[in-house]
């Protein structure tokens, strides 16, 4: 039996206003040749099926496409929710899905034994926990007045014990089969890029591999989107967003997981590259160096690169500026698109307007970078800390 593990697709993901959709339709399209004639029997996606909780009707029209796409391999699909995702919105179309092979676990379910999911193939026996994000009241109930820290204990020691439960439940129904757990959580030790999200679940209230028991056979875990093994000896993986979704990503090798079950063991884990349509690439230096390197970059990929410009000019002045401003108008490559520009003046007058670096996009500021810029224009502040959980606290509640 052969299960292919992935994770994190982001369907609508835009990076810096640029629509990604034509990334993700190739990849979907290699994904699907690859399942197809690899006869791959199961396909595991780890949460962040889209990236916002409520999709455009295009970017359900892509998810609706890939599924629709992917029933004639008989593959058996299992999706669950990550923390972009909604519940509510993944689960609507779960038992019309279902009658296709296709299950859906959105959010956390009353019952635990809701999550397992027996796959018999080939004379091996298999089950799936399929855990998807867990929210702060899935796992612990919550006190008012009580500190951050407190909380983050409390989450930590509730995630524990939510997958011990998955754990026992398995023990007791399903011993004499392989195991594989799929989650959506930040696991410590990983490795982070720019696009995860920095709430409290997210980073904050990170575990230990310890927290899965060495029960698991195979952990699918997403969330992460640099493709990384946690632990290679309890097998515990994130397979990574299928694409760069930022461009701290831009050299990672992106892959997904296809793990080969024979005799009822779990006998090999290969890491499956995906093939790579497009560059994400930096150009930086002063404004002439910049230039000059967007002039002579002669790389031609599928789909046109993308590109963030980072100008450094020793000393403020509004023909620089201009001169900056004009660069990123006009198109002097055409193998490349321009989506990110900052300017910096080494030399400048500091002032409440000078919390980013000119040429930098409101979009591309998370809340929580913001806040902090805030903190730092206001002198004399004290328990900057505190602030800064409390508006992590807000972020989450209003899931931004």
């Amino acid at each position: 039996m052969k299960i292919l593990h992935t994770s994190d697709w982001h369907i609508g993901k835009q990076l810096h206003k640029f629509d990604l959709s034509a990334d993700l339709d190739l990849f979907f399209e290699w994904l699907i040749d690859y399942i197809t004639t690899n006869h791959i029997d199961v396909l595991l996606v780890s949460g962040d099926i889209f990236d916002q909780a409520n999709p455009s009707q295009a970017a359900f029209k892509q998810y609706y496409d890939v599924l629709k796409r992917l029933m004639p391999s008989n593959c058996k699909i299992i999706l669950t929710g990550g923390n972009h995702d909604s519940a509510a919105a993944l689960n609507a179309p779960a038992q019309l899905l279902n009658a296709f092979n296709i299950s859906v676990i959105g959010g956390a379910t009353d019952n635990i034994s809701d999550l397992f999911i027996p796959i018999e193939k080939n004379n091996e026996k298999l089950v799936i926990a399929a855990v998807p994000f867990l929210k702060d009241r899935d796992i612990r109930k919550s006190v008012a007045g009580e500190s951050y820290a407190t909380k983050i204990e409390q989450i930590k020691s509730g995630l524990q014990a939510y997958f011990s439960s998955i754990n026992n439940h398995y023990k007791t129904h399903f011993s004499d089969e392989v195991f594989i757990v799929m989650g959506h959580l930040y696991v410590q030790g990983s490795e982070l890029s720019e696009s995860e999200r920095d709430i409290q679940i997210g980073n904050q209230a990170g575990v230990e591999t310890k927290m899965f028991e060495d029960i698991p056979h195979y952990v699918a875990l997403g969330h992460i989107h640099k493709p990384q093994a946690i632990s290679s000896e309890q097998n515990i993986y994130y397979s990574g967003s299928p694409i760069p979704l930022s461009f701290s990503e831009k050299e990672d090798q992106k892959q997904v997981n296809v793990i080969t079950i024979k005799n009822n063991n779990i006998a090999t884990i290969d890491n499956i590259p995906i093939p790579k349509h497009r560059n994400l690439i930096t150009f930086e230096g002063n404004l002439q160096e910049v230039e000059a390197k967007i002039k002579a970059y002669s790389e031609v990929t599928t789909l046109t690169s993308l590109a963030e410009i980072i100008v450094n000019e020793p000393i403020e002045s509004i023909e620089r500026q201009q001169a900056f401003e004009e660069l990123i108008a006009t198109k002097i490559n055409r193998n490349i698109e321009i989506v990110k520009s900052r300017l910096n003046f080494k030399s400048r007058i500091r002032g409440a307007s000078d919390a980013f670096a000119v040429g930098t996009d409101v979009a591309d500021v998370t809340p929580l970078q913001m806040f902090e810029k805030k903190l730092e224009l206001q002198s004399g502040l004290e328990n900057t800390e505190e602030l800064k959980n409390a508006f992590r606290e807000l972020l989450e509640r209003l899931n931004l």
